[in-house]
């Protein structure tokens, strides 16, 4: 085979990405029917409407699973068309015509990294607003969520306000013992409390049953009274920590989220810190994946595509299990979330480059 270079380019790459598209079509086509089957009872029991279930579920499941598992399907498209060229002697006579391995992975590259951008992009800033009408359509058809009631809430709402809500009832929309404190260079200058408090419109509350407190120097004056409205920067919906409300935020609306609930003094950031690290270096894995596959089965073995596809898989399940567990970890708090995002691709990177420097040169 004597392929110019950019004949090459082109055929690596359509190879590349048909492989890709077809290897998703099939699989996407295989999990829809069971996902489907699976909710079906559900969706009968909750009365789905048949519009609902296609455009407002579907359509936003299909992309959001084609992404969150793009790295896995990539790995798997490149170790069966390489092993396949393998099999066929293809690589053989391109490295025996003068193609040196280094130059046989450009293409192969250079398709990881438009997809990896792809993925960027999409898992940023195409995704996040399908997964919100996906997830709506869930709690109301799937699964219900409920979320009445929050205890204990304290957060900094402003430079210098403190805010503290013994218990929050969303379905009343009524915060009981509440109490708010105001700072100056790190002096109190003013203290409210009220026994409830309840949200009118945005950052407008009613306070019931409160008392003023200024302190001015060594003195200090205090007001009584039943009922008082003011405003209040603060949205109910920051009290919860929603499981999955973190993938429905764009990467900058999560970014200023996190920013946000840290100026707040608000803990237990975990999922939020994860999924927003997760999107950095997750497309990476596709590179690293990448080299894992062509490295691993551009040698011609007796096993051939079997065997290439038996190991492919090992690997690809390895890569998920440790994605997996090291995100566990993360959130148990036993380690940070950006260390735990990256150690799966850090550990893999090795084992690339060790597969890279034994392949065939």
């Amino acid at each position: 085979m004597n392929l110019k270079p950019k004949r090459f380019d082109t055929y690596i790459i359509s190879k590349y990405m048909g492989t890709f598209f077809f290897c998703l079509l099939l699989v996407m086509a295989i999990v829809v029917v069971f996902d489907y089957n699976e909710k079906f009872d559900k969706f009968h029991q909750n009365d789905a409407p048949a519009q609902a279930i296609i455009f407002d579920y579907f359509l936003n499941f299909i992309p959001y699973f084609a992404v969150k598992f793009s790295p896995f399907f990539i790995f798997i498209a490149v170790v069966y068309f390489t092993s396949n060229l393998a099999a066929h002697t293809e690589i053989i006579a391109m490295i025996s015509g003068g193609l040196s391995f280094h130059r046989l992975m450009v293409p192969y590259l250079f398709s990881a990294l438009v997809l990896a951008i792809v993925v960027f992009f999409a898992s940023s800033w195409l995704i996040p607003p399908a997964n919100k009408t996906r997830l709506e359509f869930e709690d109301n058809y799937v699964h219900k969520v409920t979320k009445d009631y929050v205890r204990n809430i304290q957060m900094e709402i402003e430079p210098g306000v403190i805010i503290y809500i013994e218990r929050y009832d969303e379905i009343k929309n009524i915060g009981y013992r509440f109490f708010i404190e105001h700072y100056e260079d790190q002096t109190l200058v003013s203290k409210m409390t009220a026994q409830r408090i309840t949200m009118l419109e945005d950052n407008k509350w009613r306070a019931l049953d409160y008392q003023i407190r200024e302190f001015k120097g060594l003195r200090e004056e205090v007001q009584n009274g039943s009922k008082l409205d003011t405003t209040i920067v603060m949205d109910p919906s920051e009290f919860y920590i929603v499981k999955g409300f973190s993938e429905q935020l764009t990467t900058t609306e999560l970014r200023d989220y996190l920013n946000r609930q840290r100026s707040r003094g608000v803990a237990n950031l975990k999922e939020y810190e994860l999924e927003y690290h997760r999107r950095f270096s997750f497309p990476c894995s596709i590179l690293v994946l990448t080299v894992i596959a062509v490295s691993l089965t551009s040698r011609k073995m007796r096993g051939g595509t079997g065997l290439h596809l038996g190991l492919g898989l090992m690997i690809a399940f390895g890569y998920i299990l440790f994605d997996t567990l090291s995100g566990s970890i993360a959130l148990s708090g036993s380690t940070s979330p950006f260390v735990a995002v990256w150690i799966p691709n850090i550990l893999f990177s090795l084992v690339a480059v060790a597969l890279y420097i034994k392949a065939p040169k």
